[in-house]
């Protein structure tokens, strides 16, 4: 599933694209997609509406409208992109929704496994309200993540992967962390020292801005706006090289399951004990 950096990146991608265009128009061939009760409650509260603004929030794509908010979750394997209307594109054989623009153009989301969704809302925290604090953003300090600990007692690969803790993060960027702060993923939370904690923010914090400034990872569906592969993959410490020699030390890394989750972990550099 793609995570904040892929879905940070997505953003940047379609945002010049988007901004200042009028939707006039939905299509859909899977409305179990959408969270209205039909296709045309959707499209009579999105058409004539001009994009005013394209973020995120945690996983979610926030393209804003005059006076509405449609809110887009990839999940496993969504993609994002504008085209013009006449052109054909390899993952349009899996679109199942798209946006007819004022410009002859077409915001298209393909998604072979049909897990994702769109949103129309006129609150933004009706959907996003549970999540925890972006990671990246000034006013998510040492002091904020420390305070996030002081009454969880979880294993720690999990309580990472919880949205409600910290939002964005997954399971690659979870194991990039960890890793890169020498934690052990199957370490309790309450077992962190001061030091242990401040060391897993800022490697948090890095593993994340290091994916964005790769564009993402192109491990199996994920691609930008344009089709073309993220570099994220080619860049791990941990992620997907189990067998392989560890980065750091030399050591075989290894793989567990830890929260219904593959998990990669370097045995000495990362010990348990």
């Amino acid at each position: 599933m793609p995570e904040l950096p892929e879905v940070e990146t997505v953003v940047r991608g379609i945002r010049p694209n988007l901004i200042g265009k009028t939707i006039m128009s939905l299509w859909t061939d899977w409305p179990r997609s959408l969270n209205t009760t039909t296709e045309d409650e959707f499209e009579a509260r999105i058409a004539g509406q001009q994009i005013t603004d394209v973020c995120r929030r945690a996983k979610y794509i926030i393209i804003a409208l005059d006076d509405t908010y449609l809110m887009i979750h990839l999940k496993m394997t969504g993609r994002l992109y504008v085209t013009p209307a006449s052109e054909y594109h390899d993952a349009d054989r899996w679109v199942h929704v798209k946006f007819g623009l004022d410009t002859g153009e077409e915001l298209r989301f393909s998604d072979s496994r049909k897990f994702g969704r769109v949103y129309v809302t006129n609150s933004i925290e009706d959907i996003t309200g549970q999540l925890g604090p972006e990671p990246l953003e000034d006013d998510f300090t040492l002091e904020v993540f420390k305070s996030r600990f002081i009454t969880r007692k979880r294993v720690l690969k999990a309580l990472l992967l919880d949205q409600t803790f910290v939002a964005g993060i997954g399971n690659i960027y979870a194991d990039e962390a960890l890793f890169r702060a020498k934690i052990h993923p199957e370490r309790r939370s309450d077992s962190l020292s001061d030091a242990e904690v401040a060391r897993l923010y800022d490697t948090i914090r890095a593993a994340l801005m290091d994916g964005i400034q790769y564009e993402g990872a192109s491990i199996t569906w994920y691609r930008k706006p344009d089709g073309t592969k993220g570099d994220s993959q080619n860049h791990f410490y941990a992620y997907g090289r189990d067998g392989q020699p560890c980065l750091e030390c030399g050591t075989i890394m290894e793989k567990i399951r830890v929260a219904q989750r593959g998990t990669h972990f370097c045995p000495t550099c990362q010990s348990l004990s």
